[in-house]
């Protein structure tokens, strides 16, 4: 049995980096949240909690948020059946599976402002690839692009990152139907099972496991979601794309608000603690119990 220095002596490097570039962070985060400033000389202009009651009472701010919850819902209902269809389709022999999983997995690979600057090409208005397309096949387009109508352009993220992160889907779940049983498959079979049967009573269930995983990397992904949004639109047109992250960037960077910048910071991190530690709770205690057996 190990002894306490030597558990020490083992956790200290990797306790010591988290300590630094994780917790460290958070504090100084919530040190400046504090304080009104505007990113240089000392902080001595000490506000208290105003700046946490100017970014909760800001509209743009509680419309970001709810920009968030539309792409944790949408990301879930659209990735969801799609991954799960993808991923038993090409978990049969086929030919071309291996060409095909790569085809599906490329887009995640790709790292998301070179995805996103793909599709803010694509998505341009009048001469862009997918205008031409639709247009070429009778489908009218808006005056202004996809991303430049504020009722469009939500749907218009969502779309394109449903394309960026479907790979991800797929992969763990093909991974998760590598450890559904065999024998019991066959043994439906033998019963007289369709393909539908097995997969609708025997495969998805036992698939659950893996798909609350992807569901709680999908929902803590998309509270975070910055990139493509920043990339495609900066969270316009009239702030219709604005999440929490670029909202704190925005007013970090552009307006040097470092003070509520860091507030909404530490909002959005107690915010994604509150989904992750709930769903834990509720959805993967159980999981988390039959590994502890």
């Amino acid at each position: 049995m190990r002894t306490a220095a030597e558990v020490l002596f083992f956790v200290s490097p990797a306790l010591a980096l988290f300590l630094l570039f994780v917790v460290w962070p958070i504090v100084k985060a919530a040190q400046f949240s504090l304080y009104r400033w505007r990113g240089f000389g000392p902080l001595s202009d000490f506000v208290g909690l105003q700046n946490y009651s100017t970014v909760l009472h800001d509209e743009v701010f509680r419309g970001a948020f709810s920009h968030n919850l539309f792409i944790v819902v949408g990301s879930i209902v659209l990735q969801l059946p799609l991954g799960l269809a993808v991923a038993l389709l090409l978990n049969r022999r086929i030919r071309g599976q291996g060409l095909l999983r790569t085809i599906v997995f490329v887009p995640y690979v790709l790292a998301e402002v070179i995805a996103a600057v793909v599709w803010l090409q694509l998505l341009q208005p009048e001469y862009g690839a997918v205008d031409s397309l639709l247009s070429g096949v009778g489908v009218p387009v808006p005056d202004q692009g996809w991303l430049g109508s504020p009722d469009r352009a939500l749907w218009t993220v969502l779309i394109v990152l449903t394309w960026k992160y479907l790979g991800l889907a797929v992969l763990l779940f093909l991974a998760g139907l590598q450890g559904v049983p065999q024998d019991v498959v066959e043994a439906a079979e033998i019963d007289g099972a369709s393909w539908w049967q097995v997969q609708r009573w025997i495969t998805v269930p036992l698939l659950g496991p893996t798909v609350r995983i992807w569901v709680f990397l999908s929902m803590i992904g998309s509270l975070q979601c910055f990139d493509m949004v920043w990339v495609l639109t900066g969270g316009g047109p009239a702030n219709s794309t604005t999440t929490m992250a670029t909202f704190l960037v925005n007013e970090g960077t552009k307006r040097h608000n470092y003070g509520i910048a860091a507030a909404a910071s530490v909002i959005l991190f107690v915010v994604a603690l509150f989904f992750a530690l709930a769903y834990q709770l509720l959805v993967l205690r159980r999981d988390t119990k039959g590994a502890a057996r």
